[in-house]
């Protein structure tokens, strides 16, 4: 018997066909796929108890997308389209877990997890082509293929201030919140970070605590959300009209639902970028209000400065304390992920809220009473970090990761992530990522049905071929690297300090995480790259 038949007679011993890991939006549609509809066997693991994914870990007190209700879904069943109802035309924390709940209902797709359970480990076998996966129960299964819903903000990072374990308080992280909930009603409670997480939570609490303290250490832009609630006739009116929502959607660049702006903002008068500014603060969305009111705000920085300067006059009206209002304001770029809010900075006017800028008196260390900075003690019965993520490769550099040759994910990511089209990577054959380094930069739902569709049409090719193994060329690879960073360099993201570039972890080297290019485009490259620059059956044997 030749090498090859001996392969395929091991491969034929494997537990499963695929194994994926994670329970979110992409890790269950990577289930339906692969077993619904190409009849694989496939085994899922998450560490919750119950699908969800990120949103079943961020469940802290106001927690809300900042992506419209209506495409903060699923597209590939029309039925679950129509038949799905919402409350407001922004989704809520537990909202977006009842839909997940329902799809993983309707499409039997819990069958295939088995929750309450981390993968730790995962070594590609050279003989054998497939992968040993190892969980923290002490199991170890094998299979052909693994596909990863890990998730982009699902890392927790937490700042490592000196005295944190003697704080006699309560403790919490926003993305391990306890499922029983927090009771804060009159507390005096602590909140460090200011992201879009900690707006939230700010909002949330402010109105049922004894006080809140704010650490702040970089002030943000951020416009209204502009939620409301939608009525009967506006939710039909969408349903009629999905398969036209949904085409510009995956044609779009942010893919969030609107047109966006072909106008730039240097080409037109003051006043009309005033009136348009105010046009989009009043309609809501940040998004919108970063690419749906001129087409420049993020490449060109006259354009950037005038919508950054709109954001600052509105602080100033809005917060009535001069000198808080000043700490609230940014000088900088108006260049990370937008920001929106439900009265973000209508929170400082509020008796029992105080804002400590960081930056002007940094935190010296935790106490066993609250938080000291360089004013002083502030005395705290709670403590909350809303301190964010190590994105995007965070949750795959956790978990050690082997491919051939035995190189580790981390050694292999060592000077920045270098995911090919998101979800592949070289010397890891039939490891596939749903939302891996260098995907698109978007409304997440409709990157993870393209990724998660173009992943399973590559497992059916491989199943009806008999092919065993595919993973990218090294020059394909750099190649896609290079472009999304020559994409980067074009924008104004990459000259401002922002967790998309990882650089909210100390040490931790910045680099480009995505590609900015936009969902159509992305979508087209896919299309016209087809299988070339990967290799099929390793050594040589490429298919362009």
């Amino acid at each position: 018997m030749n090498q090859s038949n001996q392969n395929k007679n091991k491969e034929k011993e494997v537990d499963f066909d695929a194994v994926v890991v994670g329970a979110g939006f992409g890790g269950l549609y990577a289930v339906h796929k692969l077993s619904n509809e190409l009849g694989l066997t496939v085994r899922a693991y998450d560490n919750g108890s119950d699908v969800g994914g990120t949103w079943y870990w961020n469940r802290y007190p106001g927690a809300l997308s900042d992506t419209e209700s209506y495409i903060y879904r699923y597209s590939f069943d029309k039925d679950l389209l129509k038949e799905w109802k919402w409350k407001a035309n922004y989704l809520t924390q537990p909202e977006i877990l009842e839909y997940l709940g329902h799809v993983a209902d309707r499409f039997d797709l819990r069958r295939s997890y088995q929750f309450n359970t981390k993968v730790t480990r995962t070594v590609f076998n050279e003989e054998t082509n497939y992968w040993e996966v190892t969980t923290d129960k002490g199991e170890t299964v094998t299979a052909k293929f693994i596909v990863t819903g890990l998730g982009l903000l699902s890392a927790t990072n937490v700042p490592n201030f000196k005295g944190r374990e003697t704080f006699q308080g309560e403790q919490y992280h926003t993305a391990r919140w306890p499922r029983a909930g927090v009771d804060l009603k009159g507390k005096r409670v602590g909140v460090i970070g200011t992201g879009s997480t900690g707006v939230q939570v700010i909002i949330s609490i402010a109105p049922e605590v004894e006080h809140l303290t704010v650490f702040q250490r970089t002030p943000q832009y951020s416009v209204p959300v502009g939620k409301h609630p939608q009525c009967e006739a506006e939710l039909a009116e969408i349903k009629d009209h999905y398969d036209e929502i949904w085409k510009q959607v995956k044609s779009s660049s942010v893919a969030f639902g609107f047109e966006e702006s072909t106008v730039p903002a240097v080409s037109v008068s003051k006043e009309e970028q005033e009136r348009v500014f105010e046009e989009a603060w009043n309609k809501g969305g940040g998004f919108r209000y970063m690419f749906g009111t001129f087409s420049d705000i993020a490449t060109n920085p006259e354009a950037n400065e005038a919508a950054a300067e709109f954001i600052r006059k509105k602080i100033s009206q809005i917060v009535k304390d001069p000198e808080t209002a000043r700490k609230l304001t940014p000088t900088g770029l108006y260049a990370k992920r937008p920001l929106c809010d439900n009265g973000y900075y209508e929170t400082f006017n509020r008796d029992n809220v105080s804002l400590v800028s960081v930056k002007e008196n940094p935190i010296i260390e935790i106490t066993p009473k609250g938080v000291r900075t360089t004013d002083g003690e502030h005395e705290l019965d709670v403590l909350i970090y809303a301190t964010g993520f190590d994105a995007v490769d965070g949750n795959y550099t956790k978990i050690d990761i082997r491919g051939r040759d035995g190189i580790t994910m981390r050694e292999k990511w060592a000077d920045g992530p270098t995911g090919y089209l998101g979800m592949m990577n070289t010397n890891f054959p039939n490891l596939f990522m749903i939302l891996g380094p260098n995907g698109p930069f978007t409304n997440l739902p409709p990157s993870i049905e393209t990724q998660v569709e173009w992943i399973s049409d590559t497992v059916k090719h491989m199943v009806e071929n008999d092919v065993s193994t595919i993973e990218p060329k090294q020059e394909a690879e750099e190649e896609w690297v290079t472009i999304c960073q020559t994409i980067s360099d074009q924008t104004l993201f990459s000259k401002g300090e922002s967790w998309i570039f990882g650089a909210n972890i100390p040490g931790k080297k910045n680099s480009v995480m995505f590609y900015l290019g936009g969902l159509g485009n992305y979508r087209k490259a896919l299309d016209e790259l087809g299988f070339k620059g990967f290799i099929f059956n390793r050594v040589g044997a490429s298919v362009e």
